[in-house]
């Protein structure tokens, strides 16, 4: 356990040292070539340290209700399970069929450090399918995310989702081991059925800059009608009815904020930014990329149009855990610039401040 560490500066203490990693791959980007074996030597073991410490150390932190959110409830369950309770809610069932399996052979602490693996690991696995000896990057990416924090220690059974939803996208030429891991990613939280039927779609049509277009033409239209599609989305019975809870104000345990994000909509054009610019002005083509890119633009797209719902971060979610590969993966399969290395250190870099500039406006107070 890590609980040496005072929980007030648990996510300080995470957040220096991605931010120390940060700007250690910029400078070593300016001393090195990207082919380099020094280069490639550093990749590997900077990886695998992170990938190592990073589920020690969120998967050890103690159990806290006040500082890691639904942690505390979750604990609650695995404990009740291991005393002999049955799962009886048919509300993402697999995850409490997940925790009462647990229960039965591990204790509490091991439950999350389990979890956490389950929640970092896909994160590596798909780093590794898609990028090879330049892995470490696109892995770099994903633990400095805005919400990596927050889903692996808050909404966890949400992340968890993610992961397994990341981990499908690994087996693209084995559509039946695809379907089986965005099933379970379905199981473990109803709401990732937004984020397989996008991908699905994509299979179909697949045409970037018909979803850059919907997604641009989505801001307007949120601003005069989102209560409209909020209406809409509610009455049609979307995700569950927790998910519809948060849209019509049901659950309100917290204070809350409706306005329009226009915060989270500069944070959420990043990617757009990004597949605009491969694709349309480098000329980047890549099917799978284009079906990445694109199931981020349907799923943020969902996400504009319901902008004023309560708690609209979780739908942001839905979209935001592919951000951190959408903008890397092109710059790890292609060369697109005379000095490789040290755009893709900068794009990390510029992605990590975001990340970093919340955390000293937001988490700092």
């Amino acid at each position: 356990m890590f609980d040496f560490i005072p929980l007030p500066y648990y996510f300080d203490v995470l957040i220096y040292f991605c931010l120390f990693l940060v700007l250690a791959n910029l400078l070593h980007a300016y001393l090195l070539p990207l082919n380099d074996e020094k280069n490639l030597k550093f990749l590997r073991t900077s990886g695998l340290v992170l990938l190592v410490l990073i589920i020690l150390y969120l998967g050890l932190r103690p159990i806290s209700g006040k500082y890691f959110g639904d942690m505390r409830t979750y604990s609650k369950y695995f404990i009740n399970y291991a005393n002999g309770v049955q799962v009886t809610t048919d509300k993402d069932v697999l995850f409490h069929y997940y925790m009462k399996l647990l229960s039965s052979i591990v204790n509490v602490n091991v439950f999350f450090l389990i979890t956490e693996a389950l929640y970092v690991l896909p994160t590596y696995f798909i780093s590794k399918k898609y990028f090879k000896e330049y892995w470490f990057y696109a892995f770099l990416m994903f633990v400095v995310s805005f919400s990596f924090y927050t889903y692996g220690t808050n909404g966890i059974r949400n992340g968890i989702a993610t992961s397994f939803f990341l981990w499908g996208l690994c087996y693209p030429s084995k559509k039946t081991t695809m379907a089986i891991f965005f099933i379970i990613a379905v199981l473990f939280h109803k709401s990732m059925l937004l984020p397989v039927m996008a991908y699905v779609l994509t299979m179909f049509y697949n045409n970037p800059k018909t979803y850059l277009k919907a997604w641009v033409i989505a801001i307007p239209v949120s601003l005069v009608l989102g209560s409209v599609f909020i209406t809409i989305f509610t009455s049609l019975g979307f995700g569950d009815d927790r998910l519809a809870g948060y849209l019509t104000g049901e659950y309100t345990e917290t204070e809350i904020d409706t306005s329009f994000r226009w915060d989270f909509i500069f944070y959420s054009f990043f990617p757009v930014f990004a597949g605009w610019y491969f694709i349309v002005k480098k000329g980047f083509k890549d099917p799978f990329y284009s079906q990445l890119l694109n199931t981020y633009l349907i799923c943020n797209t969902f996400w504009i149009l319901v902008i004023r719902a309560n708690f609209s971060n979780r739908f942001a979610y839905l979209s935001w855990f592919l951000m951190a590969i959408v903008i890397i993966y092109p710059v790890l399969k292609q060369s697109l610039f005379k000095y490789q290395q040290i755009m893709i250190a900068k794009i990390v870099t510029a992605y990590f401040m975001f990340t970093f500039l919340m955390y000293l406006i937001y988490y700092a107070k």
